[in-house]
This record gives C-alpha cells, sequence and structure tokens, in this order.
C-alpha cells in the first residue's frame, strides 16, 4: 500500500497543524508528543530522536507505515480539530482532504479502477471524476460518478454490441439485455447456474444503487448523505461489476 506522499506530509504538519517559529502546533513539550504516540498505538520513543517537536513529528511521520501514517492523521486531527482562531489554514477544507488521506492509508479506498476495453467519453470523465473526489473529499462525494460510469458503460457495451435499448432503460434493465443478447454470454463455463444467480444479484444490487443516488449522495442537495463505509460498500460494488463485465465482454470483443 503506498504511503503518503510529500505534498500529504506537508499538509499535515505546516499546513494543519502549522509550524510557529520551528515548533510544531499543538505539542508544546516531549512529554506532550511521546503521550501522543502511545495513545495512537504506535511503538516509537520521540525522545531517542534528536530535534525538535517538530523535526521528529515530521520524520517519524516520513518513515512510518501506511498504517501507523493513518493513525497519526486520525490521531492529530483528533487532537488538533478545525481552528481557525489557533492557525489560520487548520479549516473543515483541510480536515477532510486528510481524512481522505487516511482512509487510503488504512486500505479503506475502493475496488482498484481501470479503464474499461469498451468505453465512452461519458464513462472517462466519470471515471476520471470519481477517482480525482475520492482523493480529494472523500467516497461519499464520488458515489454519484460511479454510478454515471457504470450506467455509461453498459450503454456503451449495448451500442458496441447493436444491442437495441430504451432511453430511460434502468442500468439493470441493460444488464439483463446484455445477459441476453452479447455473445460473451453464450457459455458461462462450469457452474452456469450458480453464476447466473450472482449475476442476477449484481442486478439487484444495480436496482439499490438508483435510490442511493438519487436519494443519499451529491447528485441532489440531499439532506442525509452516505457515511464512508457506506459509500466505499456502493462504489466497491459498481466497480465490481464493472470489472467483471468488461474481462467478460473484451475476450469476445477483442
Amino acid at each position: 500500500m503506498t504511503g503518503m506522499t510529500a505534498i500529504e506530509q506537508r499538509k499535515l504538519v505546516r499546513v494543519y497543524l502549522g509550524v510557529n517559529q520551528g515548533y510544531l502546533g499543538g505539542f508544546s513539550d516531549i512529554t506532550e508528543l511521546e503521550r501522543f504516540y502511545v495513545q495512537c498505538g504506535i511503538d516509537i520513543n520521540p525522545r531517542e530522536l534528536s530535534g525538535t517537536n517538530r523535526a521528529k513529528f515530521e520524520e517519524i511521520l516520513a518513515t512510518a507505515s501506511a498504517a501507523d501514517q493513518a493513525r497519526i492523521i486520525r490521531g492529530a486531527l483528533e487532537k488538533c480539530p478545525p481552528n481557525q482562531t489557533a492557525w489560520d489554514t487548520r479549516t473543515e477544507k483541510v480536515h477532510d482532504e486528510l481524512i481522505a488521506v487516511a482512509e487510503r492509508l488504512e486500505g479503506t479506498s475502493p475496488v482498484s479502477s481501470q479503464k474499461p476495453a469498451i468505453t465512452s467519453l461519458v464513462v472517462e470523465r466519470a471515471i476520471d471524476d470519481a477517482e480525482r473526489l475520492i482523493e480529494t473529499t472523500g467516497a461519499t462525494s464520488a458515489v454519484d460518478r460511479l454510478h454515471t460510469a457504470l450506467h455509461g458503460y453498459l450503454k456503451a457495451v449495448c451500442d458496441d454490441a447493436s444491442i437495441a435499448y430504451g432511453s430511460d432503460t434502468t442500468m439493470n434493465g441493460l444488464f439483463r439485455l446484455i445477459r441476453e443478447h452479447h455473445p460473451a454470454f453464450a457459455d458461462l463455463g462450469p457452474r452456469a447456474q450458480d453464476i447466473t444467480s450472482v449475476m442476477r444479484a449484481m442486478g439487484s444490487i444495480m436496482d439499490a444503487m438508483n435510490p442511493i443516488r438519487n436519494k443519499a449522495s451529491v447528485a441532489h442537495p440531499n439532506n442525509e448523505l452516505l457515511e464512508t463505509p457506506e459509500a466505499l460498500l456502493v462504489i466497491n460494488a459498481a466497480r465490481t461489476i464493472l470489472h467483471y463485465l468488461d474481462q467478460k465482454v473484451s475476450a469476445v470483443t477483442a
């Protein structure tokens, strides 16, 4: 798993926590820094390192594992909540950006993205937008874009195979047409009946994605939004379906 970039490290230390005359905001003495790592569950003794608390913090952050970096981020955000009076760039926006970094480091980022073999401008734009939103503002912001990417991909597959569909055909409806008419699904191999059951379940998942997108994502000004774990569940499900379909269809169209 990739650790924090140099820019992300500077964002936490220099932008969010703040450095004043070489001293790190929120950490007034070595005892406080020592207690911080104990509370984060990180087995390290900052007293064994040389330099100021700021230098120690930066060295530990740079050399820590991805999982420990996530613990440091979350510990620092809990210790120093957004407060522009204490430091003018310790804002809610930077706080949320760092939360997104911690989620990535913890391995809670979505199923890996890939450019589908059969695509369209809408699909590529939606996937790129989703990637950017996941990195900057978190998974909840990307649910709508992954929904659009999957819907656009299903239409692109139908167009490529000359499968007719209506203007208001749902994602599950498109998926059903692909299963029934695309040559890639003529042979499902061993345990075909069980695989068919799995694909029907995928269709049910896509049906559930529509009200989620309309009622609990940033596609509309909804009062209630998905929490991060549920947003990741939807994103992971959408990507899993897209990956399976693209592998299956590409084997025939290649």
